[in-house]
């Protein structure tokens, strides 16, 4: 991954960042991380919004264009929107809701036989976030000093299908729960379909 990719990975990853923290990230100069994003700028990939903080003048804050949001896509986002049309004008929404049903109980499955509920809390979220980001959805673990993690993904890859049924991600929340187990409760922070930058989950230890 050359450093122009690199810039966009790191802005898709971390959200809005200044170029001196992207030169820090990359191991660049300021001046470097600056023409980086002036590049991808001239691309309409980034933009950039100045940030008054409570000391000294403001600061620049670059972050993704959708344009370049779009550089890590839905997956087979046209023809997933028309098998869905396809299932509903064949068989109704009650075939499209056997269909969603099928694709949880798979999911649950395959999310069980990759987080063992014997290991910690915060074991048990990583097993999951590494399953969700081997399907695409950039995710990753973040233990919280109140002892609750975070399920952070900063991808959606079936967002067009989402979108289209938004009971496609309905019962997310279920499935974590049920895989995680009945020691903690699960929350959703961050919702993507609903303005947020990333979907973010938090779990709570209970008990």
């Amino acid at each position: 991954m050359n450093t122009s990719e690199q810039t966009l990975f790191l802005l898709k990853m971390r959200g809005p960042q200044t170029a001196q923290q992207l030169a820090t990230l990359l191991d660049i100069t300021s001046m470097g991380a600056r023409r980086q994003l002036e590049a991808a700028q001239d691309r309409g990939l980034v933009a950039f919004e100045d940030v008054a903080d409570k000391v000294g003048r403001p600061s620049r804050r670059w972050a993704l264009t959708r344009e370049g949001h779009a550089r890590y896509p839905d997956r087979h986002a046209d023809l997933t929107l028309e098998l869905i049309a396809q299932v509903k004008t064949l068989f109704g929404d009650a075939g499209l809701e056997k269909l969603i049903g099928a694709r949880e109980r798979s999911s649950e499955l395959a999310y069980g036989q990759l987080v063992d509920p014997q290991l910690d809390l915060a074991q048990r979220v990583d097993g999951l976030a590494r399953a969700r980001d081997g399907e695409g959805y950039m995710a990753h673990a973040e233990p919280q000093d109140d002892g609750s993690v975070l399920l952070v993904e900063n991808h959606c890859p079936i967002c067009a299908a989402a979108t289209a049924c938004q009971n496609f991600c309905r019962s997310e929340l279920a499935i974590f729960q049920r895989v995680l187990g009945d020691d903690c409760k699960v929350e959703r922070s961050e919702y993507l379909l609903e303005g947020g930058r990333r979907c973010v989950y938090r779990i709570v230890p209970v008990g």
